[in-house]
């Protein structure tokens, strides 16, 4: 009896130290991987500004919303019936909050990477920006939000193997009770999605690591390879805006700076360790470019000598931005000056599939209305 008692205690024990060494590890690896002397290699290498661009098209927040994505795509002559780029040399812009509430997100995030190469090889460019919501998942507190990390963008992201252990049983439970054949009617996706959602409830700490690690090891170092604000030809592109304060800044020295700031905070998710920087300009920063709204919401005639002043120190002459939805059309403020594009594009708002081209310096919003 103590024998057996003792051999389940010490196996207990073993579990637990294997456990513990499993997380030490990629713990180690990730602090590794991701502290900012990991990426620096790749900081002075990602560009944000380009000039003798004939054709750009700019996408505001899609929220998951897939199918919008392709109709947008599609109904602006960037891809064809086969999802592949047929822009030629036009600068697709996408500005950020791919991620959230709708449940589509990793089927955008690949698509996206999918044409970053090959607009890439046609002349053209593909730029994501980083939007706020893009931000709370690489630091790990999008599942804090509310109703932000739907079940199914939760499944979706994360790893093989902690998805294939959780599953197992129930996939070869459900093919016992279908005499040994698997069902293509959406049965099996419901019970697992069910599944999913009481973890969720049940195992909030688990099921935040799981997302946590699995969203990261999957995309997060992809994502860190973007920029939060762009300019082309004289348009400056951002998810949320640029203040007066950060208007001053060379736009590589923001974009480096977020970047340093969304490694160090990603790195000190984990307890107990503390990020290197303690006073972050830019992350959780509501005057950031990825939070700020006054360019969407400040009255045009209090704040039109403050974007007089932003677009000089830009040295542009006009900004798009989304981050504030606008559920009707696209719309412009400042004398045509300030473009906002967030209208809302994902079914869960019920706003329209759009998208703003500008062409040979000529504004012109599209629309698709259902």
């Amino acid at each position: 009896m103590h024998k057996k008692e003792y051999g389940q205690e010490t196996n207990k024990t073993i579990k637990i130290t294997g456990r513990y060494i499993v997380v030490f590890l990629f713990i180690f690896i990730f602090l590794i991987a991701g502290c900012p002397l990991g990426f620096a290699r790749s900081q002075g290498d990602v560009p944000c500004i380009w000039n003798g661009i004939d054709k750009i098209i700019a996408i505001g927040d899609l929220h998951g919303d897939y199918e919008n994505f392709i109709i947008i795509l599609k109904g602006t002559f960037l891809v064809n019936e086969d999802l592949n780029w047929i822009g030629g040399k036009t600068h697709l812009v996408q500005t950020g909050d791919v991620l959230d509430r709708g449940p589509n997100a990793r089927k955008i995030f690949d698509l996206l990477k999918k044409l970053e190469k090959e607009a890439k090889s046609a002349g053209g460019k593909v730029h994501m920006l980083l939007g706020n919501h893009e931000e709370m998942n690489i630091v790990g507190i999008a599942m804090g939000g509310p109703g932000y990390v739907p079940v199914e963008q939760f499944i979706s992201f994360l790893t093989e193997d902690f998805r294939d252990k959780h599953e197992k049983k129930i996939r070869e439970k459900f093919i016992r009770k279908n005499n040994g054949e698997d069902s293509d009617n959406g049965l099996l996706e419901a019970e697992l999605k069910q599944y999913w959602q009481n973890y969720i409830k049940t195992h909030k700490k688990s099921a935040e690591e799981a997302y946590f690690v699995g969203f990261n090891e999957l995309y997060g170092d992809w994502l860190l390879e973007h920029d939060v604000v762009i300019k082309i030809n004289d348009i400056v592109f951002s998810h949320g805006g640029i203040s007066e304060k950060f208007s001053k800044w060379d736009l590589e020295k923001i974009n480096e700076r977020y970047r340093e700031e969304l490694i160090e905070f990603r790195r000190a998710w984990w307890p107990g360790v503390q990020p290197a920087i303690q006073r972050p300009e830019f992350v959780y920063n509501p005057q950031s470019p990825m939070w700020y709204r006054e360019l969407a919401l400040g009255g045009e005639e209090e704040f039109e000598q403050t974007v007089d002043r932003i677009l000089v120190n830009l040295k542009a002459r006009y900004i798009v931005i989304a981050h504030t939805p606008r559920l009707a059309h696209i719309q412009s403020r400042f004398g045509d000056r300030v473009w906002l594009i967030d209208t809302g594009i994902s079914r869960v708002y019920g706003g329209n599939a759009t998208a703003l081209v500008i062409e040979d310096g000529k504004f012109s919003p599209w629309e698709f209305i259902q």
